[in-house]
């Protein structure tokens, strides 16, 4: 034990004798040892240890999306592969020769291009987004051929619209990572990224086409704010055609706000004016509070003096004396509207205008509609009741108008809306059919009838609505013009108005319904003037167009059994086929296919093609087909 004393006291010696400084580097490099031997083992771990799959934030994964097209299969929106050109500075060797040669190739000039690399802060700069495929063949020859440094090419999914500006509120539009932000596009995003299945709608382009061309006759002669034209078969709700002006095109979003972006029909609130009066004398008739014979005196005016002793004057267009129902929707007659109202109970009213569906979402489709604006009855001031008659202190939404048409249209039963039919799997498979909510019974079937009968009589030569007249077609409409609040006054405008028109044709059986809707018109306001036309004029082109029996143009009856020639599918194997004669909808598979792209411009079947029939396939080949 001495000798183990010894040693020790010996070594506890020896090192109080070394130097402070050189503890301290003992110190050190015995920590830098260590260090060193930590980050070699943790290399060497790292190094044979097995790779593991990079974790990806799956929210910026770019989703493939499935086609939006219309009923009849025409393509609305399609999936399409585009790219991202981007610089990166410190590769760029001769930023002149750089800007000179890139320049054409995204239709920039030298400067423009100079000049987001000098203001820019970062290395990176995005020269521009969304280019498609044959923009990138030629960026990636400039690479090759001139040896062009500094220039990326980030390949993206993208979204193409093929009718351009047609349903575009409707159909939506996509963010720069492919996913929906508006319309159909973004209702639709859990369908649309579902493995590329196929969304179709319940709109017929043809139908679009003809009601957006008179909608955009309409705005410009009318010097108008705005005009919504919708088209729908109340036998089963579906929108056949849905237009909305000022309108945009989604390919082009940047060049867009958000008034042309707004899906109006769905989204915008307002007062209805007179086309209002069919429902809610609907209303007071089916619950025989007044009847087809009940008498109201209309002297220019309604006048009533309250329980309070208030006053209440509500204006009429004209002194029409003694009035029936027929007449008042025939006159357009406020203050008989009025006055029938005070027959009924105001809480019964209101109910019967929510079971017509005012004051609630019809779920046509949109997430963003609007419920409209229907006050619970117990708020209702004494002036209310007859106001609403007439349709103000109400405000509906388009489609809610449409809706409560159907009711008219098929003898008292109220068919949803809807705008979406079905998605369809990528191999052609029904996943799920689309259904707003079940038919309901609202009115009788004797009040809808009496209601089309006085409809009818508006296209009279009495009515306010003759200008809607078809010859050899009977339409049951309604006229209404309405002012406008002041935001600054809360007081109606004397300047403006909306000036709308709502007709069923044929009127003794409905197939088809169409409300047509003016903003704020310029000079002519009265929507028997400038709302009733523009009726006529699709009722002329969509009749025929839809088979719609009559005068000149009568249905015939034959077995129903008819031979359509095969659909050709075009097949692409080790050469480029002629693709002269196909349409867009026998495009749809090789549109889909992952290994070419195919970019078409214009309507109806194929003209012209690049690269030329016979050209030997190869993986990854942009081909452009021009239709006629």
């Amino acid at each position: 034990m001495t000798g183990y004393n010894n040693d020790a006291a010996m070594e506890e010696r020896n090192v109080r004798d070394v130097p402070l400084g050189k503890k301290r580097f003992i110190v050190f490099a015995a920590l830098f040892c260590f260090m060193v031997f930590v980050v070699l083992v943790r290399y060497a771990f790292l190094m044979l240890a097995p790779v593991e799959p990079e974790q990806v934030n799956p929210s910026r994964l770019l989703i493939e999306r499935g086609p939006i097209t219309d009923r009849n299969g025409r393509i609305l929106a399609l999936q399409t592969r585009l790219a991202n050109i981007s610089a990166w500075r410190p590769e760029i060797t001769d930023i002149d020769a750089f800007c000179r040669d890139l320049a054409p190739v995204l239709d920039y000039s030298p400067g423009d291009i100079r000049e987001r690399l000098e203001d820019s802060s970062s290395d990176f700069i995005y020269l521009k987004k969304q280019v498609d495929q044959s923009t990138v063949q030629r960026i990636e020859q400039l690479r090759a051929d001139k040896q062009i440094r500094g220039v990326g090419i980030e390949p993206i999914f993208g979204r193409i619209y093929p009718e351009k500006r047609l349903a575009g509120q409707l159909i939506g539009f996509v963010g720069d990572d492919n996913n929906g932000l508006a319309g159909i596009e973004h209702a639709m995003e859990e369908e649309l990224t579902d493995s590329g299945s196929q969304v179709v709608l319940t709109i017929d382009t043809n139908v679009q086409y003809i009601l957006e061309g008179i909608a955009r006759r309409t705005l410009t002669e009318n010097r108008a704010e705005a005009v919504m034209f919708l088209a729908m078969d109340p036998r089963t709700g579906e929108v056949l055609g849905s237009a909305s002006l000022p309108d945009f095109d989604p390919n082009d979003i940047r060049a867009s706000n958000e008034q042309s972006r707004m899906d109006r029909p769905a989204i915008w609130a307002y007062e209805p004016g007179s086309v209002f009066k069919v429902f809610s004398l609907a209303a007071l008739l089916d619950a025989e509070a007044i009847s087809d014979q009940t008498v109201f005196v209309c002297n220019g005016h309604y006048e009533r003096i309250t329980s309070r002793g208030e006053r209440i004057v509500i204006n009429c267009l004209g002194a029409h004396g003694p009035v029936t129902a027929r007449e008042i929707i025939v006159y357009s007659c406020n203050a008989g509207a009025n006055y029938a109202a005070d027959r009924m109970g105001t809480t019964a009213f209101a109910e019967s205008l929510r079971n017509l569906g005012f004051g609630s979402r019809t779920g046509a489709g949109n997430p963003g509609e609007t419920a409209g604006f229907l006050r619970p009855a117990e708020r209702w001031s004494d002036r209310s009741k007859p106001t609403i008659a007439m349709g103000q202190e109400i405000s509906v939404s388009a489609l809610q108008m449409l809706q409560a048409a159907t009711a008219l249209a098929n003898d008292g039963i109220l068919v949803p809306p809807r705008v979406v039919s079905r998605v369809v799997s990528a191999d052609g498979k029904n996943i799920r059919t689309f259904d707003p909510g079940p038919a309901r019974r609202v009115l009788s079937a004797e009040t809808a009838r009496m209601l089309r009968s006085y409809m009818k009589d508006v296209t009279s030569e009495i009515g306010t609505g003759w200008r809607a007249n078809v010859q050899d077609l009977s339409l049951a409409v309604k006229t209404g013009t309405a002012q406008i609040t002041n935001p600054r006054t809360g007081a109606y405008s004397s300047t403006d108005f909306i000036a709308s028109c709502i007709a069923l044709l044929p009127a003794d059986n409905p197939s088809l319904v169409l409300y047509l809707v003016i903003v704020k018109p310029h000079g002519e306001y009265l929507a028997g003037r400038i709302a009733a036309p523009p009726i006529r004029e699709a009722a002329e082109a969509l009749v025929d167009y839809l088979g719609i029996p009559r005068g000149r143009n009568p249905q015939v009856e034959h077995s129903g059994s008819v031979v359509l020639p095969q659909n050709r599918i075009p097949v692409i194997e080790s050469t480029i086929p002629d693709f002269t004669g196909y349409s867009k909808r026998q495009l749809l598979p090789l549109i889909l296919r992952d290994d070419l792209t195919i970019e078409i411009s214009g309507d109806g079947w194929v003209k012209r093609q690049d690269p030329p029939p016979g050209t030997p396939f190869t993986g990854g080949m942009v081909i452009t087909l021009e239709l006629e």
